[in-house]
């Protein structure tokens, strides 16, 4: 009787989207997978993410789509060739998750939640075989030795076949994304960028009176108007929030990268606001110079101009008095008000991190080229995006792209 050969092992590290996903498509290719986890439960951030609607992706075309990866929209693409917006969706459906698209654009689970499709997914991993094993931190090791965890029993030493780290970002670690695996990745051969704040906040120096006011009132609709690092200026609309320190908001986020590479090379950032974008300089101080009589300026500005109170507080907070009582010069600040920003949000206060392990580190299967069987998959590598569905989209996808490609390593390598 011919014995029955043992399906190569993988063991996946990090249980968020990424990890799951490498998962999925590595036990649908025929090999067995562990999934280690720090916390007590799988896709915590994952969850969190969903509390207030999960974004899973988004609807805009796939060449807009992928410009919003920047630097690193080439690699992305090629992620999502092998999975894409579209391809989530599609997956969502086979976990009983129906999607639309919202006005934004935005592609929400029909409840708006996260924990069923989770659950709905976790239930179809174990029916597939996939053993979970939580409460283990990742110390380091790999296929070469063994992978060495921290356990409420003590260390354990675990053999694997490949690994497939999926640990996160440096965002949020209190759910478990702590980066505190930087320096074993860097013991492995991984080059890795520094982590750096991501979809984050940046400091402004207000007044105690605009916080004790304005602290948590949005600004709608902006335009954003910043210069990159080659000195081109860009234009950006939408909406944003005074916060206690400063700013924040998905507007804010969307050009947080530049901003924060401003500050880097610089040590300082300023980021000019259109408070008024129905309006041109022009006729707005033609509407500003009409005759005031007894109304006081933030009236003023309130009828001529259409600027609420929240508005209003930030004209009088960086606006000195002679500005205010000349209407083409008032009409040119509310046109480009300048915020100087001091720094960013730090690291755990993000919604997500930039900087990781370099993709040059990397082949096309995202295996360590220095650590031939160990991969590495989701937010740990070097790429940012905004908010908007863009960060779970490629999570995803490098989840599929590193599954797949540990399992094909194994088939032809290990067990070929």
């Amino acid at each position: 009787m011919t014995q029955q050969k043992t399906p190569p092992r993988l063991a996946i590290i990090g249980g968020g989207p990424a990890g799951l996903m490498a998962a999925e498509a590595a036990v649908a290719a025929g090999v067995a997978v562990d999934v280690y986890d720090a916390m007590g439960s799988v896709g915590r951030k994952f969850l969190l993410a969903g509390k207030g609607g999960l974004n899973l992706t988004h609807g805009e075309p796939r060449a807009d789509f992928v410009r919003r990866y920047g630097e690193r929209q080439q690699a992305v693409a090629a992620w999502m060739a092998a999975f894409d917006a579209d391809a989530l969706r599609a997956w969502a459906r086979t976990l009983g998750v129906e999607t639309f698209v919202g006005s934004s654009g935005r592609v929400f689970p029909r409840d708006m939640k996260a924990a069923p499709l989770l659950r709905a997914w976790l239930r179809r991993l174990r029916e597939s075989g996939v053993r979970f094993h939580m409460h283990h931190r990742w110390l380091g090791g790999d296929v070469r030795d063994a992978l060495r965890f921290a356990t409420p029993a003590g260390k354990r030493d675990v053999q694997a076949d490949a690994v497939l780290l999926a640990l996160g970002g440096a965002s949020w670690p209190r759910l478990g994304s702590d980066g505190a695996w930087v320096d074993a990745l860097q013991r492995l051969g991984a080059a890795v960028a520094p982590l750096q704040p991501a979809n984050g906040g940046f400091d402004v120096r207000w007044s105690e009176h605009l916080v004790q006011r304005f602290a948590g009132a949005p600004l709608k609709p902006v335009v954003a108007h910043w210069r990159d690092r080659a000195g081109q200026d860009h234009a950006r609309q939408g909406e944003c929030v005074i916060s206690e320190y400063g700013i924040e908001g998905s507007l804010i986020y969307a050009i947080g990268a530049e901003l924060r590479e401003q500050l880097a090379t610089r040590g300082e950032a300023t980021l000019r606001l259109d408070l008024v974008p129905g309006y041109s300089e022009r006729v707005l101080a033609e509407r500003l110079a009409a005759p005031r009589g007894k109304h006081s300026i933030g009236d003023w500005l309130r009828r001529r101009a259409g600027l609420d109170g929240a508005k209003a507080a930030l004209v009088f907070e960086l606006t000195d008095k002679p500005t205010l009582a000349d209407p083409v010069a008032l009409a040119a600040q509310l046109k480009a008000l300048p915020l100087r920003l001091c720094a960013p949000r730090p690291l755990a206060e993000t919604i997500s991190t930039a900087g990781g392990v370099r993709l040059e580190s990397l082949d096309d299967a995202l295996m360590l080229r220095s650590r031939p069987g160990v991969f590495c998959a989701g937010e740990m590598l070097d790429w940012e995006a905004p908010t908007g569905g863009y960060l779970l989209t490629a999570c995803f996808a490098s989840g599929v792209v590193a599954g797949r490609g540990a399992a094909q390593w194994l088939r032809a390598g290990v067990h070929g």
